[in-house]
């Protein structure tokens, strides 16, 4: 938990930022920490950790060369440096000292409790791999707090989209995602709806009903609503989530190296859980609705088959080419629905295809849509948070791709450019402004990535949280 105080306490653990090496006599040293810590930044360091037994201070200059957004990430990284350290000396309590930007001060703050994080839930002795940090205390002389609110409720957003990514499917059935979705809903303050199997039935989701053929757990449609009642817009903001908890790739089954990370095929549904979370547990004076179509993909007895014909929510017929093609025809399904709010601004989150990983790389989002200005806008706080984005064009010619001799279209193109047929494919089911994100790169990593740690990443969550909170002001 991060929290305010007025005063820095010298017995305690701190982190100091200064912008200057000179500034380092602004810190209360003895003279043999003063002397290592001035050598350490004479030869370039700009990390320099002291350890004095009882408590440990750490000094980090930011490097003056470089932009803004990369500093920012500098003190990100950071921050993960520090949790290293932290767990090994078993400190409860660090002190953030900031002489130089404020913008600073939280990227610090957000860096040590990204890195924070753990999934260990399974584990027999949680105890052992769980971090000893309790409280990072921000020392200001403001009274103002709304800063550290709004980061407490940015950092739960992600941990629950992370938790979710992580759990197995033993654990994450569809049914079982919409019961965690209730219960964050009940303790952020976001209002849910679940639709069962007979429900998405009787609305003739055909998507979402084809992929679940071959499962023997039944689908579900979770709604959340965060409407407060002073609220600047009129029409919602939506955002949909793949929540695909496990992806085999139905009959045109995955080879062996790609089904070992598919249960985090239900990111971009778990990137809009944390989302709601976030926004609601920081009360955001903003309307917002989410959609996580859920349902795991299987080569079961009644499994959905190449040459299928399927009809959509919406009436469109898909002719069906390879059943792992399956996020964008429940993500079809949700995109058509959301025609029901009127919605101001529709964007979609999924790790859709391999094809993005190829094209921009495993650290980047793929970014496609139909309103120019925010995605630029997007763009922007992507280098911002450091969840960055390229853009694909969605030119009509790749449409020609989607045609089939037997239906309205068929769910995959060609060779080439599979990120963007994609794309093409989910736009046939908007009539309003929206925006794809395809997170299929940095949505999982199987190494220890900084303050992204390993697993479930929670990419979306800071982007699209910062994107709303400045739409709130």
């Amino acid at each position: 938990m991060i929290q305010l105080t007025n005063k820095y306490l010298t017995d305690e653990s701190a982190a100091f930022i200064i912008s200057d090496k000179k500034q380092i006599k602004d810190i209360q040293l003895s003279k043999v920490e003063m002397n290592f810590a001035e050598k350490m930044l004479d030869n370039k360091a700009n990390f320099v950790h002291i350890n004095s037994f009882y408590k440990s201070l750490f000094i980090l200059l930011v490097n003056s060369e470089k932009d803004e957004f990369t500093q920012l990430e500098d003190i990100r990284k950071s921050g993960n440096r520090i949790i290293t350290e932290i767990k090994e000396l078993k400190l409860e309590t660090i002190n953030i000292v900031n002489l130089g930007s404020e913008n600073f001060t939280y990227a610090l703050c957000e860096g040590i409790m990204l890195s924070k994080y753990g999934f260990h839930k399974y584990f027999k002795d949680k105890a052992e791999k769980t971090s000893s940090l309790k409280e990072i205390k921000v020392v200001s002389s403001s009274t103002d707090s709304t800063k550290v609110d709004l980061l407490n409720a940015l950092i739960e957003g992600v941990y629950n989209a992370r938790d979710i990514v992580n759990e197995p499917l033993s654990f994450m059935t569809a049914q079982k995602l919409s019961q965690e979705i209730e219960r964050i809903g009940k303790e952020t303050g976001f209002k849910t709806e679940i639709l069962d199997k007979k429900q998405i039935e009787s609305l003739k989701m055909g998507g979402l009903i084809a992929v679940n053929r071959g499962s023997i757990h039944p689908p579900t449609f979770s709604i959340m609503r965060w409407e407060p009642e002073n609220a600047i817009n009129e029409k919602p903001y939506v955002f949909v989530g793949k929540g695909l908890v496990f992806d085999t790739g139905g009959i045109n089954l995955k080879p062996s190296g790609y089904l070992e990370t598919m249960k985090c095929d239900k990111a971009g549904g778990a990137t809009v859980v944390g989302l709601m979370a976030a926004i609601a547990k920081a009360k955001l004076p903003i309307k917002v609705i989410g959609l996580v179509p859920a349902t795991d993909n299987r080569p079961g007895n009644d499994a959905y088959v190449p040459e299928d014909i399927i009809t959509m929510f919406d009436g469109t017929t898909v002719e069906v080419l390879n059943t792992d093609a399956e996020g964008r025809m429940i993500l079809a399904d949700a995109l058509a629905y959301a025609k029901k709010y009127k919605p101001q601004l529709v964007i979609d989150l999924a790790t859709l295809t391999g094809a993005a990983v190829v094209a921009v790389g495993e650290n980047t989002t793929a970014v496609m849509g139909n309103t120019p200005k925010e995605i630029e806008k997007l763009k922007t706080i992507g280098f911002e948070v450091w969840e960055k984005l390229v853009e694909l064009p969605l030119w009509d010619e790749y449409k020609e791709q989607l045609k089939s001799s037997v239906a309205d279209l068929k769910n995959i193109g060609g060779k080439y450019a599979g990120a963007i047929t994609a794309g093409k494919f989910l736009e046939h089911f908007t009539d309003y402004d929206w925006i794809h994100l395809d997170i299929a790169g940095p949505a999982f990593t199987e190494k220890d990535d900084s303050y992204r740690g390993i697993g479930g990443t929670g990419v979306g969550v800071r982007l699209l949280f910062e994107f709303l909170k400045q739409k709130a002001n």
